[in-house]
Protein backbone atom coordinates (compact mmCIF):
# COMPACT_ATOMS: atom_id res chain seq x y z
CA UNK A 1 0.00 0.00 0.00
CA UNK A 2 2.91 2.35 0.71
CA UNK A 3 4.12 1.98 -2.90
CA UNK A 4 0.77 3.38 -4.03
CA UNK A 5 0.25 6.00 -1.32
CA UNK A 6 3.78 7.45 -1.19
CA UNK A 7 4.01 8.38 -4.91
CA UNK A 8 0.63 10.08 -4.64
CA UNK A 9 1.79 12.20 -1.70
CA UNK A 10 5.07 13.01 -3.48
CA UNK A 11 3.20 14.12 -6.62
CA UNK A 12 0.88 16.32 -4.57
CA UNK A 13 3.79 17.92 -2.68
CA UNK A 14 5.75 18.41 -5.90
CA UNK A 15 2.71 20.10 -7.42
CA UNK A 16 2.42 22.46 -4.46
CA UNK A 17 6.12 23.33 -4.56
CA UNK A 18 6.02 23.91 -8.31
CA UNK A 19 2.89 26.04 -7.95
CA UNK A 20 4.81 28.20 -5.47
CA UNK A 21 8.15 28.02 -7.26
CA UNK A 22 7.11 29.24 -10.71
CA UNK A 23 5.49 32.50 -9.49
CA UNK A 24 8.45 33.06 -7.16
CA UNK A 25 10.91 32.58 -10.01
CA UNK A 26 8.95 34.93 -12.27
CA UNK A 27 8.74 37.53 -9.48
CA UNK A 28 12.49 37.27 -8.90
CA UNK A 29 13.22 37.81 -12.60
CA UNK A 30 10.86 40.78 -12.74
CA UNK A 31 12.43 42.30 -9.61
CA UNK A 32 15.98 41.97 -10.95
CA UNK A 33 15.01 43.53 -14.26
CA UNK A 34 13.14 46.35 -12.55
CA UNK A 35 16.28 47.24 -10.64
CA UNK A 36 18.20 47.51 -13.92
CA UNK A 37 15.44 49.55 -15.55
CA UNK A 38 15.36 52.00 -12.63
CA UNK A 39 19.13 52.42 -12.84
CA UNK A 40 18.93 53.08 -16.58
CA UNK A 41 16.13 55.58 -16.11
CA UNK A 42 18.22 57.45 -13.55
CA UNK A 43 21.16 57.48 -15.95
CA UNK A 44 18.93 58.65 -18.82
CA UNK A 45 17.47 61.41 -16.63
CA UNK A 46 20.99 62.64 -15.78
CA UNK A 47 21.99 62.71 -19.46
CA UNK A 48 18.72 64.47 -20.32
CA UNK A 49 19.45 67.17 -17.72
CA UNK A 50 22.84 67.79 -19.37
CA UNK A 51 21.36 67.76 -22.87
CA UNK A 52 18.88 70.56 -22.02
CA UNK A 53 21.67 73.11 -22.24
CA UNK A 54 23.15 71.88 -25.52
CA UNK A 55 22.29 74.10 -28.48
CA UNK A 56 22.38 73.07 -32.11
CA UNK A 57 25.73 74.74 -32.86
CA UNK A 58 29.03 73.38 -34.10
CA UNK A 59 30.11 70.35 -32.07
CA UNK A 60 33.70 71.63 -32.14
CA UNK A 61 32.95 74.93 -30.43
CA UNK A 62 30.11 73.80 -28.18
CA UNK A 63 31.86 72.85 -24.99
CA UNK A 64 28.66 71.49 -23.48
CA UNK A 65 28.21 69.08 -26.39
CA UNK A 66 31.83 67.98 -25.99
CA UNK A 67 31.31 67.45 -22.26
CA UNK A 68 28.14 65.45 -22.90
CA UNK A 69 29.92 63.31 -25.48
CA UNK A 70 32.70 62.65 -22.98
CA UNK A 71 30.17 61.59 -20.35
CA UNK A 72 28.54 59.19 -22.78
CA UNK A 73 31.92 57.78 -23.88
CA UNK A 74 32.99 57.20 -20.27
CA UNK A 75 29.62 55.61 -19.54
CA UNK A 76 30.05 53.25 -22.49
CA UNK A 77 33.63 52.39 -21.61
CA UNK A 78 32.85 51.61 -17.97
CA UNK A 79 29.53 49.79 -18.29
CA UNK A 80 29.49 48.66 -21.90
CA UNK A 81 26.12 50.36 -22.39
CA UNK A 82 25.43 52.18 -25.64
CA UNK A 83 23.91 55.59 -25.05
CA UNK A 84 22.98 58.55 -27.23
CA UNK A 85 20.92 61.70 -27.45
CA UNK A 86 19.00 62.08 -30.71
CA UNK A 87 16.98 64.95 -32.07
CA UNK A 88 13.45 64.47 -33.29
CA UNK A 89 14.74 64.04 -36.85
CA UNK A 90 16.94 61.11 -35.65
CA UNK A 91 20.12 63.23 -35.95
CA UNK A 92 22.63 62.53 -33.21
CA UNK A 93 23.45 65.20 -30.61
CA UNK A 94 26.01 62.89 -28.99
CA UNK A 95 26.44 59.13 -28.89
CA UNK A 96 28.80 56.46 -27.62
CA UNK A 97 29.97 54.78 -29.69
CA UNK A 98 29.92 57.74 -32.09
CA UNK A 99 28.53 55.74 -35.04
CA UNK A 100 25.53 54.42 -33.08
CA UNK A 101 22.16 55.54 -34.44
CA UNK A 102 18.58 55.22 -33.35
CA UNK A 103 17.21 51.75 -34.20
CA UNK A 104 14.77 51.84 -37.10
CA UNK A 105 12.60 49.00 -35.75
CA UNK A 106 11.99 46.82 -32.73
CA UNK A 107 11.92 47.78 -29.06
CA UNK A 108 14.37 50.69 -29.53
CA UNK A 109 12.21 52.43 -32.11
CA UNK A 110 9.08 51.94 -29.96
CA UNK A 111 10.81 53.43 -26.92
CA UNK A 112 12.08 56.39 -29.02
CA UNK A 113 8.59 57.20 -30.29
CA UNK A 114 7.09 57.04 -26.81
CA UNK A 115 9.76 59.44 -25.50
CA UNK A 116 8.98 61.90 -28.32
CA UNK A 117 5.46 62.08 -26.90
CA UNK A 118 6.85 63.45 -23.67
CA UNK A 119 6.83 60.33 -21.50
CA UNK A 120 9.43 57.76 -20.66
CA UNK A 121 9.19 54.43 -22.46
CA UNK A 122 7.22 51.55 -21.02
CA UNK A 123 9.07 48.78 -19.26
CA UNK A 124 10.78 46.55 -21.81
CA UNK A 125 9.74 42.88 -22.21
CA UNK A 126 11.00 40.49 -19.56
CA UNK A 127 14.46 39.10 -20.20
CA UNK A 128 14.95 35.39 -19.42
CA UNK A 129 18.21 33.49 -18.86
CA UNK A 130 17.79 31.49 -22.07
CA UNK A 131 17.85 34.69 -24.22
CA UNK A 132 21.58 35.34 -24.77
CA UNK A 133 21.03 38.13 -27.33
CA UNK A 134 18.35 40.04 -25.44
CA UNK A 135 19.02 43.75 -24.65
CA UNK A 136 17.25 46.41 -22.57
CA UNK A 137 16.40 49.64 -24.36
CA UNK A 138 15.29 52.66 -22.29
CA UNK A 139 14.33 56.09 -23.67
CA UNK A 140 13.76 59.36 -21.80
CA UNK A 141 12.70 62.73 -23.28
CA UNK A 142 14.87 65.87 -23.18
CA UNK A 143 12.51 68.75 -22.41
CA UNK A 144 13.38 72.40 -22.98
CA UNK A 145 10.84 75.17 -22.42
CA UNK A 146 8.06 72.55 -22.25
CA UNK A 147 8.91 70.98 -25.60
CA UNK A 148 10.62 67.63 -26.32
CA UNK A 149 13.70 68.58 -28.28
CA UNK A 150 15.57 65.26 -28.11
CA UNK A 151 15.50 61.76 -26.66
CA UNK A 152 18.07 59.96 -24.52
CA UNK A 153 18.32 56.29 -25.54
CA UNK A 154 20.30 53.61 -23.66
CA UNK A 155 20.83 50.10 -24.97
CA UNK A 156 22.13 47.73 -22.28
CA UNK A 157 23.51 44.19 -22.54
CA UNK A 158 21.76 41.67 -20.29
CA UNK A 159 24.51 39.22 -19.42
CA UNK A 160 24.80 40.25 -15.77
CA UNK A 161 21.05 40.52 -15.41
CA UNK A 162 20.54 37.00 -16.78
CA UNK A 163 23.30 35.68 -14.51
CA UNK A 164 21.66 37.19 -11.42
CA UNK A 165 18.28 35.77 -12.43
CA UNK A 166 19.82 32.35 -13.01
CA UNK A 167 21.60 32.41 -9.63
CA UNK A 168 18.34 33.36 -7.95
CA UNK A 169 16.56 30.54 -9.72
CA UNK A 170 19.25 28.09 -8.63
CA UNK A 171 18.74 29.20 -5.02
CA UNK A 172 14.98 28.76 -5.40
CA UNK A 173 15.52 25.32 -6.96
CA UNK A 174 17.90 24.32 -4.17
CA UNK A 175 15.39 25.49 -1.57
CA UNK A 176 12.56 23.60 -3.24
CA UNK A 177 14.75 20.50 -3.59
CA UNK A 178 15.56 20.65 0.12
CA UNK A 179 11.88 21.21 0.92
CA UNK A 180 11.00 18.27 -1.34
CA UNK A 181 13.49 16.01 0.42
CA UNK A 182 12.12 17.04 3.79
CA UNK A 183 8.59 16.50 2.53
CA UNK A 184 9.47 13.04 1.15
CA UNK A 185 11.09 12.09 4.46
CA UNK A 186 8.05 13.34 6.35
CA UNK A 187 5.72 11.51 3.96
CA UNK A 188 7.77 8.32 4.34
CA UNK A 189 7.56 8.52 8.12
CA UNK A 190 3.88 9.47 8.00
CA UNK A 191 2.92 6.63 5.68
CA UNK A 192 4.98 4.22 7.76
CA UNK A 193 3.23 5.39 10.93
CA UNK A 194 -0.20 5.13 9.30
CA UNK A 195 0.33 1.89 7.37
CA UNK A 196 2.30 -0.11 9.95
CA UNK A 197 -0.92 -0.94 11.86
CA UNK A 198 -2.56 -1.91 8.58
CA UNK A 199 0.28 -4.32 7.73
CA UNK A 200 0.15 -5.85 11.20
CA UNK A 201 -3.62 -6.16 10.97
CA UNK A 202 -3.28 -7.85 7.59
CA UNK A 203 -0.68 -10.27 8.98
CA UNK A 204 -2.82 -11.16 12.00
CA UNK A 205 -5.88 -11.58 9.78
CA UNK A 206 -3.90 -14.03 7.66
CA UNK A 207 -2.85 -15.92 10.79
CA UNK A 208 -6.45 -16.27 11.91
CA UNK A 209 -7.55 -17.26 8.41
CA UNK A 210 -4.94 -20.04 8.41
CA UNK A 211 -6.03 -21.39 11.78
CA UNK A 212 -3.87 -19.56 14.35
CA UNK A 213 -6.85 -18.32 16.31
CA UNK A 214 -4.82 -16.98 19.24
CA UNK A 215 -3.31 -14.21 17.09
CA UNK A 216 -4.13 -10.68 18.27
CA UNK A 217 -3.20 -7.12 17.37
CA UNK A 218 -1.43 -4.92 19.92
CA UNK A 219 -3.35 -1.62 19.58
CA UNK A 220 -0.55 0.62 20.83
CA UNK A 221 0.38 2.73 17.80
CA UNK A 222 -0.94 4.44 14.73
CA UNK A 223 -3.83 6.89 14.29
CA UNK A 224 -6.73 6.71 16.79
CA UNK A 225 -9.06 5.30 14.13
CA UNK A 226 -6.72 2.34 13.52
CA UNK A 227 -6.28 1.77 17.26
CA UNK A 228 -10.06 1.55 17.61
CA UNK A 229 -10.12 -0.79 14.62
CA UNK A 230 -7.50 -2.99 16.31
CA UNK A 231 -9.56 -3.17 19.50
CA UNK A 232 -12.69 -4.04 17.53
CA UNK A 233 -10.75 -6.66 15.59
CA UNK A 234 -9.48 -8.25 18.80
CA UNK A 235 -13.02 -8.34 20.20
CA UNK A 236 -14.25 -9.97 17.00
CA UNK A 237 -11.41 -12.52 17.11
CA UNK A 238 -12.24 -13.30 20.76
CA UNK A 239 -15.89 -13.91 19.86
CA UNK A 240 -14.97 -16.09 16.88
CA UNK A 241 -12.48 -18.08 18.93
CA UNK A 242 -15.06 -18.56 21.68
CA UNK A 243 -17.67 -19.74 19.16
CA UNK A 244 -15.19 -22.17 17.61
CA UNK A 245 -14.16 -23.39 21.03
CA UNK A 246 -17.78 -24.07 21.88
CA UNK A 247 -18.16 -25.92 18.59
CA UNK A 248 -15.06 -28.02 19.26
CA UNK A 249 -16.24 -28.78 22.78
CA UNK A 250 -19.63 -29.83 21.47
CA UNK A 251 -18.10 -32.12 18.83
CA UNK A 252 -15.68 -33.63 21.34
CA UNK A 253 -18.37 -34.13 23.99
CA UNK A 254 -20.84 -35.53 21.47
CA UNK A 255 -18.26 -37.92 20.04
CA UNK A 256 -17.20 -39.03 23.50
CA UNK A 257 -20.77 -39.47 24.75
CA UNK A 258 -21.81 -41.44 21.65
CA UNK A 259 -18.89 -43.87 21.81
CA UNK A 260 -20.13 -45.71 24.90
CA UNK A 261 -23.72 -46.33 23.66
CA UNK A 262 -22.30 -47.29 20.27
CA UNK A 263 -19.87 -49.75 21.89
CA UNK A 264 -22.74 -51.28 23.86
CA UNK A 265 -24.83 -51.48 20.69
CA UNK A 266 -22.04 -53.25 18.79
CA UNK A 267 -21.64 -55.69 21.67
CA UNK A 268 -25.34 -56.52 21.57
CA UNK A 269 -25.10 -57.02 17.80
CA UNK A 270 -22.27 -59.49 18.33
CA UNK A 271 -24.33 -61.35 20.95
CA UNK A 272 -27.31 -61.37 18.61
CA UNK A 273 -25.13 -62.73 15.80
CA UNK A 274 -24.32 -65.77 17.99
CA UNK A 275 -28.01 -66.74 18.02
CA UNK A 276 -28.49 -66.40 14.24
CA UNK A 277 -27.19 -68.62 11.47
CA UNK A 278 -23.57 -67.96 10.56
CA UNK A 279 -23.11 -65.66 7.53
CA UNK A 280 -26.34 -63.72 8.03
CA UNK A 281 -26.07 -60.77 5.60
CA UNK A 282 -28.15 -58.36 7.65
CA UNK A 283 -26.02 -58.87 10.75
CA UNK A 284 -22.85 -58.43 8.68
CA UNK A 285 -24.21 -55.21 7.17
CA UNK A 286 -25.21 -53.84 10.59
CA UNK A 287 -21.82 -54.79 12.02
CA UNK A 288 -20.03 -52.98 9.13
CA UNK A 289 -22.08 -49.82 9.49
CA UNK A 290 -21.58 -49.83 13.25
CA UNK A 291 -17.82 -50.06 12.87
CA UNK A 292 -17.92 -47.29 10.27
CA UNK A 293 -19.88 -45.10 12.66
CA UNK A 294 -17.35 -45.82 15.41
CA UNK A 295 -14.55 -44.77 13.05
CA UNK A 296 -16.37 -41.53 12.22
CA UNK A 297 -16.77 -40.75 15.93
CA UNK A 298 -13.08 -41.46 16.56
CA UNK A 299 -12.13 -39.15 13.65
CA UNK A 300 -14.43 -36.41 14.92
CA UNK A 301 -12.83 -36.63 18.34
CA UNK A 302 -9.35 -36.52 16.76
CA UNK A 303 -10.38 -33.48 14.69
CA UNK A 304 -11.71 -31.65 17.76
CA UNK A 305 -8.51 -32.40 19.68
CA UNK A 306 -6.35 -31.34 16.73
CA UNK A 307 -8.13 -27.98 16.48
CA UNK A 308 -7.78 -27.44 20.21
CA UNK A 309 -4.20 -28.54 20.77
CA UNK A 310 -1.37 -26.09 20.13
CA UNK A 311 1.54 -27.30 18.02
CA UNK A 312 4.81 -28.05 19.84
CA UNK A 313 7.30 -26.90 17.24
CA UNK A 314 10.88 -28.06 17.28
CA UNK A 315 13.74 -28.44 14.83
CA UNK A 316 13.55 -31.97 13.41
CA UNK A 317 15.07 -34.00 10.59
CA UNK A 318 12.15 -34.21 8.18
CA UNK A 319 13.99 -36.68 5.96
CA UNK A 320 14.59 -39.13 8.80
CA UNK A 321 11.00 -38.86 10.05
CA UNK A 322 9.62 -39.38 6.55
CA UNK A 323 11.89 -42.39 6.03
CA UNK A 324 10.54 -43.97 9.22
CA UNK A 325 6.96 -43.55 8.03
CA UNK A 326 7.79 -45.04 4.64
CA UNK A 327 9.36 -48.09 6.32
CA UNK A 328 6.31 -48.47 8.59
CA UNK A 329 3.87 -48.41 5.66
CA UNK A 330 5.90 -50.63 3.34
CA UNK A 331 4.35 -53.91 4.64
CA UNK A 332 0.87 -52.53 3.92
CA UNK A 333 1.99 -51.54 0.42
CA UNK A 334 3.49 -55.01 -0.18
CA UNK A 335 0.25 -56.67 0.89
CA UNK A 336 -1.59 -54.62 -1.77
CA UNK A 337 1.08 -55.23 -4.38
CA UNK A 338 2.02 -51.55 -4.51
CA UNK A 339 5.64 -50.36 -4.70
CA UNK A 340 6.30 -47.75 -2.00
CA UNK A 341 9.58 -45.84 -2.56
CA UNK A 342 11.18 -42.99 -0.68
CA UNK A 343 13.89 -40.41 -1.41
CA UNK A 344 14.39 -38.97 2.05
CA UNK A 345 17.61 -36.99 2.28
CA UNK A 346 18.58 -35.32 5.56
CA UNK A 347 17.00 -31.87 5.83
CA UNK A 348 15.80 -29.98 8.89
CA UNK A 349 12.67 -27.89 9.44
CA UNK A 350 10.43 -26.62 12.23
CA UNK A 351 7.44 -28.86 12.89
CA UNK A 352 5.56 -30.79 15.53
CA UNK A 353 6.94 -34.34 15.07
CA UNK A 354 3.71 -35.98 16.26
CA UNK A 355 1.54 -33.82 14.00
CA UNK A 356 3.86 -34.33 11.01
CA UNK A 357 3.93 -38.09 11.58
CA UNK A 358 0.13 -38.18 11.71
CA UNK A 359 -0.09 -36.07 8.55
CA UNK A 360 2.33 -38.31 6.65
CA UNK A 361 0.46 -41.41 7.82
CA UNK A 362 -2.83 -39.99 6.56
CA UNK A 363 -1.41 -38.96 3.19
CA UNK A 364 0.47 -42.23 2.58
CA UNK A 365 -2.56 -44.25 3.71
CA UNK A 366 -4.76 -42.29 1.31
CA UNK A 367 -2.29 -42.90 -1.56
CA UNK A 368 -2.13 -46.65 -0.89
CA UNK A 369 -5.94 -46.90 -0.77
CA UNK A 370 -6.38 -45.59 -4.29
CA UNK A 371 -3.28 -46.98 -6.01
CA UNK A 372 -3.95 -50.28 -7.82
CA UNK A 373 -1.62 -53.25 -7.55
CA UNK A 374 1.48 -53.07 -9.71
CA UNK A 375 1.71 -49.27 -9.49
CA UNK A 376 4.03 -47.07 -7.46
CA UNK A 377 3.67 -44.55 -4.64
CA UNK A 378 6.74 -42.27 -4.50
CA UNK A 379 7.63 -40.23 -1.42
CA UNK A 380 10.17 -37.42 -1.94
CA UNK A 381 11.65 -34.89 0.49
CA UNK A 382 13.01 -31.66 -0.96
CA UNK A 383 13.71 -28.03 -0.06
CA UNK A 384 11.59 -25.40 -1.82
CA UNK A 385 13.36 -23.25 -4.47
CA UNK A 386 13.27 -20.18 -2.21
CA UNK A 387 14.66 -22.18 0.73
CA UNK A 388 11.78 -21.14 3.01
CA UNK A 389 10.18 -24.57 3.49
CA UNK A 390 10.68 -28.31 3.23
CA UNK A 391 8.20 -30.30 1.17
CA UNK A 392 7.29 -33.98 1.40
CA UNK A 393 5.65 -34.99 -1.87
CA UNK A 394 3.57 -38.17 -2.01
CA UNK A 395 2.74 -39.06 -5.62
CA UNK A 396 0.52 -42.03 -6.43
CA UNK A 397 -0.53 -43.70 -9.68
CA UNK A 398 -4.21 -43.97 -8.81
CA UNK A 399 -7.22 -42.66 -10.72
CA UNK A 400 -6.61 -39.09 -9.54
CA UNK A 401 -9.20 -36.34 -9.19
CA UNK A 402 -10.92 -33.92 -11.51
CA UNK A 403 -10.43 -30.15 -11.23
CA UNK A 404 -13.71 -29.77 -9.34
CA UNK A 405 -12.73 -32.56 -6.97
CA UNK A 406 -9.29 -31.03 -6.39
CA UNK A 407 -10.95 -27.84 -5.17
CA UNK A 408 -12.91 -29.82 -2.55
CA UNK A 409 -10.44 -32.48 -1.44
CA UNK A 410 -9.59 -32.00 2.22
CA UNK A 411 -13.03 -30.66 3.14
CA UNK A 412 -14.69 -32.32 6.09
CA UNK A 413 -16.70 -35.44 5.24
CA UNK A 414 -16.09 -34.92 1.52
CA UNK A 415 -15.44 -38.00 -0.55
CA UNK A 416 -15.37 -38.40 -4.30
CA UNK A 417 -18.53 -39.95 -5.70
CA UNK A 418 -16.35 -42.32 -7.69
CA UNK A 419 -14.70 -43.75 -4.54
CA UNK A 420 -17.59 -44.25 -2.13
CA UNK A 421 -16.79 -47.95 -1.92
CA UNK A 422 -13.33 -47.22 -0.43
CA UNK A 423 -13.18 -47.40 3.35
CA UNK A 424 -12.92 -44.02 5.11
CA UNK A 425 -14.82 -41.26 6.88
CA UNK A 426 -13.75 -38.26 4.81
CA UNK A 427 -12.06 -36.65 7.81
CA UNK A 428 -8.48 -37.90 7.54
CA UNK A 429 -7.16 -35.18 5.24
CA UNK A 430 -9.12 -32.52 7.18
CA UNK A 431 -7.37 -33.58 10.38
CA UNK A 432 -4.04 -33.54 8.52
CA UNK A 433 -4.61 -29.99 7.29
CA UNK A 434 -5.54 -28.77 10.77
CA UNK A 435 -2.44 -30.36 12.29
CA UNK A 436 -0.13 -28.82 9.70
CA UNK A 437 -1.73 -25.37 9.78
CA UNK A 438 -1.29 -25.16 13.55
CA UNK A 439 2.49 -25.41 13.03
CA UNK A 440 2.73 -23.04 10.05
CA UNK A 441 2.67 -25.83 7.46
CA UNK A 442 0.33 -26.52 4.56
CA UNK A 443 -1.24 -29.32 2.54
CA UNK A 444 -1.78 -28.97 -1.22
CA UNK A 445 -3.11 -31.24 -3.94
CA UNK A 446 -2.32 -31.42 -7.64
CA UNK A 447 -2.61 -33.91 -10.51
CA UNK A 448 0.29 -36.33 -10.94
CA UNK A 449 1.67 -37.01 -14.40
CA UNK A 450 0.56 -39.19 -16.20
CA UNK A 451 -2.26 -40.03 -13.78
CA UNK A 452 -2.87 -40.04 -10.07
CA UNK A 453 -2.69 -37.51 -7.25
CA UNK A 454 0.26 -35.49 -6.00
CA UNK A 455 0.00 -34.40 -2.34
CA UNK A 456 2.55 -31.93 -0.95
CA UNK A 457 3.11 -31.57 2.80
CA UNK A 458 5.10 -28.38 3.53
CA UNK A 459 6.65 -27.22 6.82
CA UNK A 460 8.73 -24.05 7.40
CA UNK A 461 12.51 -24.17 7.63
CA UNK A 462 12.57 -21.25 10.05
CA UNK A 463 10.76 -20.91 13.35
CA UNK A 464 7.44 -19.09 12.70
CA UNK A 465 6.93 -15.88 14.67
CA UNK A 466 4.42 -16.18 17.45
CA UNK A 467 1.32 -14.23 16.64
CA UNK A 468 1.25 -12.84 20.18
CA UNK A 469 4.55 -11.06 19.55
CA UNK A 470 3.16 -9.05 16.68
CA UNK A 471 2.15 -5.52 17.39
CA UNK A 472 1.78 -2.10 15.88
CA UNK A 473 5.42 -1.33 16.60
CA UNK A 474 6.83 2.12 17.24
CA UNK A 475 4.79 5.11 16.45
Amino acid sequence: MRTRLLPLLIILMAGVLLALGFPLAASLAASEQQRVVVDRLDDAARFAALAQFVRETSPVTDERRITLGGELASYHDVYGIRAGIFYRNNRSMAAAPEDWVVPYEGEGRRAFREALLGRRSHDPPQVWPWQPHARLTIASPVVRDGDVVAVVVTDSPTGQLRSRILRGWLLIFAGEAAAMLLAVGAAFRLTGWVLRPVRVLDSVTHDIATGRMNSRVAATGGPPELRRLALSFNEMADNVEEALEQQRAFVADASHQLRNPLAALLLRIELLALELPEGNEEIASVRTEGKRLAQVLDDLLDLALAEHTAAELRLIDVGALTGERVVSWRPVAEDKGVLLTGECGAVTAWADPVALSSALDAVIDNALKFTPAGEEVAVTVAVSPDGASVSVVVADQGPGLTEDELSRVGDRFWRSGRHQNVKGSGLGLSITRVLLTAGGGSLTFAPNDPHGLRVTVSVPRHAPLEAAERGFGER
